[in-house]
């Protein structure tokens, strides 16, 4: 190999998946300059550590200052990158936005110490950060899945070596190019990269991982941390259901089947990705679903009205594709969409498929893509709780009843973090976001999820008021 070869930059390309041209080169993080990257980040943390909470989190929010005034050329980036419309980019930097003076009073909570007098003695509880905190993010909320890993491992005092998605690496660099100017020197880095690239950040001298992503991606985080036991906080995926028995409001019920299955074309981790409808009231029910996923038009999401975007990929659009043909192919009814569009772009049409055999991978694998998926049941709640309960997942579940008492009922006896009852799923502000079974390790949000960006310590000494 000549040295010309040896020191050639590694590259891949940022793809537009609604239109399939490349918007730009991206340098791969060679491994090397990983792991300088890290030791850099190790010889930061301490000093930045030690600072007052309250000095952390002025310098923190400066830099959130300076992300929100990139909104104007974020959002347009985030249709370019990963698709979705560009209100729905938007609002997904307003909504962070608007929920930053909760989130900043959240950390106060979470990061200050907490004094805990007994009669001989007065324990002092402290929150130490970990370290070096790798935050490696999904492409599907491009601005605010990073975010919700950053901002608390800075606040928590850690050093942050971010590796964004390679579907959105530059909305992730404009997070860095942010918050960089106004912490110190090395606080906040940036890899790029692949698959590959993440997984030599895991391997890394990182004290902690935190992740949202795949299932099969955090089983593979979890086996490379465990020789050091490091840290971790893994949001997964999800295969979530919800459940509509014969007395529930069937066009509230309906409109959150098509609303939570379609929207962000179908690309949520706790997207609707089964619909266990009871069978007495299920031909009016798919009536009224199809009705309205009629009206979820794709196309770019720079054009007015369009209700999805493409895609992320092609690759993506594709395993897609193949759970829909497994399930017809094993007896489903295909009664809307299912069909690859012609032409450009990773799009893929709003799609209805019903009567599904259980062992279909429509119903038992995630499927990150536009399909509202229709089972019926016998109705009763037992049934209901096993069909729902019927997953490796455990991310979020919504049952519709007219009768509150048997929906909190069943409610109490599934097997997820997150449930909505007669709505989609809500939390208020504070809880945390959890991941039950294979949908997560630990969690993100409210001030516990905040503290697992940190370890209590306990300091005793005497208690002045005992003398």
């Amino acid at each position: 190999m000549n040295t010309l070869q040896e020191v050639a930059v590694s590259t891949y390309q940022d793809i537009d998946p609604a239109t399939g041209e490349v918007i730009a080169e991206i340098e791969i993080t060679p491994q090397a300059e990983i792991e300088a990257t890290v030791a850099r980040g190790q010889a930061a943390w301490a000093g930045w550590s030690a600072l007052p909470l309250e000095q952390r989190l002025g310098m923190l929010r400066k830099g959130c200052e300076a992300l929100y005034a990139m909104r104007d050329k974020m959002a347009p980036m985030i249709v370019r990158e990963m698709g979705k419309p560009l209100p729905e980019a938007e609002g997904e930097i307003e909504m962070w936005w608007g929920s930053l003076d909760g989130t900043f009073a959240e950390y106060r909570e979470a990061f200050a110490p907490v004094v805990l007098p007994n009669q001989r003695h007065r324990t002092t509880r402290y929150r130490d950060a970990h370290g070096v905190v790798a935050a490696v993010s999904p492409w599907n909320f491009p601005m605010r899945m990073p975010i919700g890993i950053v901002m608390p491992s800075l606040a928590a005092g850690n050093a942050v070596v971010l590796k964004p998605t390679e579907h959105s690496p530059l909305v992730g660099a404009m997070i860095v190019e942010a918050f960089a100017p106004h912490l110190p020197k090395d606080v906040i880095q940036l890899v790029q990269g692949e698959g590959k690239t993440g997984a030599q950040l895991v391997a890394s001298n990182v004290d902690m991982i935190g992740f949202v992503g795949s299932r099969a991606t955090g089983q593979s985080i979890m086996a490379s941390a465990a020789g050091g036991l490091k840290r971790l906080v893994l949001e997964l995926g999800g295969k979530d259901p919800l459940v509509v028995l014969a007395d529930a409001d069937l066009d509230s019920a309906a409109k959150c089947a098509v609303t939570h299955s379609l929207r962000n074309t179908g690309q949520v981790c706790c997207s609707v990705e089964r619909v266990y409808v009871a069978a007495e009231i299920a031909d009016a029910f798919e009536a009224k679903v199809l009705e309205l996923a009629s009206t979820w038009t794709h196309g770019s999401g720079f054009e007015p009205g369009v209700r999805m975007g493409p895609m992320v990929s092609v690759g993506q659009r594709a395993r897609c594709h193949a759970q829909v043909l497994d399930a017809v192919g094993k007896g489903a009814r295909l009664l809307m969409g299912g069909e690859i569009p012609e032409g450009k772009g990773a799009f893929y049409p709003a799609t209805v498929v019903a009567d599904i055999p259980e062992n279909s991978t429509l119903l038992t694998e995630e499927t990150f893509g536009p399909v509202v998926c229709l089972y019926r049941f016998d109705g009763s709640e037992e049934e209901a709780v096993r069909l729902a309960n019927d997953s490796i997942y455990g991310l979020a579940a919504n049952v519709y009843s007219s009768d509150e008492d048997k929906a909190v009922r069943i409610a109490k006896r599934l097997r997820f973090g997150q449930i909505g009852i007669n709505r989609y799923i809500s939390s208020a502000p504070g809880s945390p976001w959890v991941g039950a079974r294979q949908s997560g390790h630990g969690f993100l949000g409210g001030i516990e999820g905040h503290q697992q960006f940190s370890s209590p310590k306990s300091v005793t000494d005497s208690n002045p008021d005992s003398e």
